[in-house]
């Protein structure tokens, strides 16, 4: 099982930013899939998530309105698009898989990515 997120970098205030997950390893259509993200010195936070066909979606109360999330299935990929980007947006990002959708909980997750850092300047 393999999730490789990629997209991370540096970006102003107000900006914007879009990261990618490649799925391998598993049968990624069956599976809702989750963000989530670390700021420096903080506990790892859920940020939103899609189910299995990318029919529904929600969000942590901190993104709603900014970020969208949507997957390609015939990819294995899914995707957080983050507009109007704060400082504290700043995190490393995460993907993960689940088989409930529906969890905010890190551990209701059973696979992870490595993550990519999202730096955005005042």
């Amino acid at each position: 099982v393999q999730l490789q997120a990629s997209g991370g970098g540096l970006v102003q205030a107000g900006g914007s930013l879009r990261l990618s997950c490649a799925a391998s390893g598993f049968t990624f259509s069956s599976y809702a899939m989750g963000w989530f993200r670390q700021p420096p010195g903080k506990e790892r936070e859920f940020v939103g998530a899609i189910n299995w066909s990318g029919s529904s979606d929600y969000y942590a109360d901190s993104v709603k309105g900014r970020f969208t999330i949507s997957r390609d299935n015939a990819k294995n990929t899914v995707y957080l698009e983050m507009n109007s980007l704060k400082p504290d947006d700043t995190a490393v990002y995460f993907c993960s898989a689940t088989l409930r959708y529906g969890g905010r909980r890190w551990h209701e997750y059973v696979y992870w990515g490595q993550g990519t850092l999202v730096t955005v300047s005042s």
